[in-house]
């Protein structure tokens, strides 16, 4: 279980030790897989409380298949929430490109097995087909801040 630690003094607006460059009003997403594919699963923390907002899974599937599922479910549901001023980090290149585009660019086979989570992406293209996404998705810049808060830590 994810636990917060104290901030530094000059950093009043979360309870995590954010760098100050990032958006403490904001959720972090990420997913994590057991193989790949494999037992995959998501979630999102809230950065100013360092509480989980959503969890998922673990499904069978692929880690990018999560991140991009990870970003949609954050949007859909600040939107559904009517929330508005938050900003979405992600550390998932490819996850924030395949949102951008609506479609999940996966190579992952359509079986019995993934027939579910298929269905679920379909949802999520769909969503991001029909609705205008105005939530800035910002690219986590792991090698200067860190690790994600969101992160699994299963490295």
């Amino acid at each position: 279980m994810y636990s917060p630690v104290n901030p530094p003094s000059h950093r009043q607006d979360t309870v995590l030790p954010l760098p100050l460059e990032v958006k403490a009003e904001a959720w972090a997403v990420d997913a994590a897989c057991s193989g790949n594919p494999g037992p995959m699963e998501y979630r999102a923390i809230d950065l100013q409380t360092g509480y989980p907002v959503f969890h998922f899974g673990p499904v069978h599937g692929t880690n990018n298949i999560g991140e991009f599922l990870a970003i949609v479910h954050a949007l859909a549901l600040m939107q559904q929430q009517g929330i508005r001023g938050k900003v979405v980090y992600s550390d998932s290149y490819n996850a924030i490109l395949w949102v951008r585009k609506k479609k999940c660019k996966t190579k992952l086979a359509r079986t019995p097995q993934t027939e579910a989570l298929f269905q679920v992406i379909e949802r999520a293209e769909r969503w991001l087909q029909t609705h205008d996404v105005s939530t800035p998705i910002v690219k986590w810049e792991t090698a200067k801040w860190g690790e994600i808060p969101a992160d699994f830590g299963r490295k």
